[in-house]
């Protein structure tokens, strides 16, 4: 058996390769297209300001293993007067001021978060 014969690996990496290459950076711009999509259709809502409840808190974190950097996301579920539930992503002190049976004026737009102002509840 020769050099050239059987298997080879670098014939077969300088196909692979490119394939990778292509397939990463399409995922790339994928996402980069689906954020300027959710920019561009909250931009066009209405800005809303509505009654609601906040009915649940949750977080997500990424990362952080073996002293690497960790990313958290914040999210709240408000439910409005009509019964509908939606979730908007919050910033760290915002959710920190926020409970779960909180009553008071939600503002957003699209899924784009706003503010929330705290009331008494009248029954």
């Amino acid at each position: 058996m020769g050099v050239h014969e059987g298997f080879d690996i670098f014939s077969i990496m300088s196909m692979l390769f490119p394939v990778f290459f292509i397939l990463v950076f399409g995922i790339i711009l994928f996402t980069i297209f689906k954020g300027l999509k959710q920019w561009s259709h909250n931009n066009k809502q209405p800005r809303l300001n509505v009654d609601a409840v906040v009915v649940s808190k949750r977080t997500q974190v990424s990362g952080g293993g073996n002293d690497s950097h960790s990313s958290t996301w914040y999210y709240v579920t408000f439910q409005v007067e009509s019964g509908d539930r939606m979730e908007l992503a919050v910033n760290g002190s915002e959710y920190g001021l926020l409970a779960e049976c909180d009553f008071g004026e939600l503002v957003f737009q699209g899924t784009r978060y706003h503010g929330f102002t705290r009331r008494q509840q009248t029954n």
